[in-house]
């Protein structure tokens, strides 16, 4: 009876029945094709599990300060545009929950943002219009009426918009002498998830788009890091001197 519970736990979420026969009839605990899988099964739920509070410290900074100092919105779009375009792109694919789930709550926490920077800049109607369009074009996207063709193309954008969303926070947060309320709890979680994607989407989806978009995540968002650290000590309120 135990298990037949094991069994019914651990496939298909974690591993398939053949590698569970392996692990738990055969013993064979050194499978290393099935001990990839589990590895990066493990992985992506723990990254999803990470996701649901991922930008929380930004949120909470951002709303403790009644302020969104040193965000770019313009960043903000265009990673929300890169999230979006992932989440889409899995769901038309049936890549498993496990290899994307965290595009889903990324997806929720940055709209939040969003609507933040609007709304303590002074632009609440904007704010709330960025919300309605944002989730109208999203119902389209994750509707019939968007094609494979289309989605396709917009998950290649996601590399070109990560990449400009990342340089134009670098370029505030240059311009600005500082990293404003930028987390930089918010930034090193979301610099070791996209790390640990490419391991897992080579794994889990054998996509090479998925991949490539991880890498170049990883590397954007290892450059926003080195900004928190070298900025680290100095002041929200101090601007760069010429």
């Amino acid at each position: 009876m135990a298990s037949v519970a094991l069994k019914g736990l651990v496939v298909p979420h974690f591993l398939p029945e053949s590698c569970y026969d392996e692990f738990f009839v055969r013993f064979n605990l050194m499978h290393i094709p099935c001990l990839k899988i589990l590895i990066s099964k493990g992985l992506g739920f723990a990254i999803i599990a990470g996701s649901v509070m991922v930008k929380l410290p930004q949120i909470l900074k951002i709303v403790g300060a009644r302020s969104a100092e040193g965000l770019s919105f313009y960043s903000i779009l265009l990673e929300l545009l890169a999230i979006t375009a992932t989440m889409t792109y899995s769901i038309a694919n049936s890549f498993p929950f496990s290899s994307w789930g965290e595009a889903l709550f990324l997806m929720l926490q940055t709209v939040t943002i969003g609507f933040l920077v609007q709304h303590f800049g002074g632009r609440t109607g904007r704010g709330l219009t960025f919300l309605l369009v944002y989730f109208g074009a999203l119902s389209v996207l994750l509707s019939p009426l968007s094609s494979m063709a289309v989605v396709t193309a917009l998950q290649a954008s996601t590399m070109p918009a990560v990449i400009i969303s990342r340089l134009l926070q670098a370029a505030t947060n240059y311009s600005n002498g500082h990293t404003g309320q930028l987390s930089a709890v918010t930034a090193f979680l979301l610099f070791a998830g996209s790390l640990a994607r490419i391991f897992t989407s080579v794994q889990e989806t054998g996509d090479p788009l998925m991949a490539l978009t991880y890498v170049v995540s990883s590397t954007c968002n290892g450059i926003i890091m080195g900004q928190l650290l070298y900025y680290w000590n100095v002041p929200v309120d101090k601007r760069k001197k010429e």
